[in-house]
């Protein structure tokens, strides 16, 4: 062989030891600086590159849902909006932004305020709850009812503990 790609001269280079190599080990022996990379590393690598930011705008972890602490306690009496079914109360759980609703005597729904459209933190107005960034509107169980189409707000489990009025939400 009088030459590699770029007409350069192989000094040294024993072209019967090019049968025994992979396509790899031959790629990075002629690989140098001025070479840069091959067509073919540069597409699978760009490939996997957009899957991952693919990956990551989706979100691996919701972040519309941030995580609550696992097993955190409201004391229903610190709000006296709870009293009555239709009831809100806007808490932080860790830091993330929560909204309580009484649906019932004994029942209670725990919505995260993150919009799922783009993330802005959702405000109660009456018996809605409105995202500021793009008007996203949604009722008091979390669904979607009009403004910039989305998702349903998050809902988080509850357990309500009648007997110490507590609500567990996680």
């Amino acid at each position: 062989m009088s030459g590699s790609r770029s007409g350069r001269e192989n000094a040294g280079h024993d072209c019967g030891d090019c049968t025994s190599k992979r396509p790899a080990e031959l790629l990075s022996m002629y690989a140098t600086a001025e070479d840069g990379i091959a067509r073919r590393t540069f597409l699978v690598q760009s490939g996997i590159l957009a899957a991952m930011a693919a990956l990551a705008a989706c979100g691996g972890a919701d972040s519309t849902a941030p995580g609550v602490p696992a097993n955190s306690q409201v004391n229903v009496n610190d709000f006296p909006a709870l009293a009555n079914v239709g009831g809100v109360a806007m808490v932080s759980l860790g830091g993330a932004p929560v909204a309580i609703v009484r649906t019932s005597s004994t029942s209670f729904l725990a919505l995260s305020r993150v919009c799922p459209h783009q993330g802005g933190i959702v405000q109660q107005f009456g018996t809605r709850f409105v995202c500021p960034v793009h008007g996203a509107t949604f009722d008091l169980n979390g669904s979607w009812i009009g403004g910039q189409r989305t998702s349903s707000l998050h809902q988080y489990t509850t357990t309500f503990d009648s007997t110490a009025n507590t609500l567990t939400i996680s």
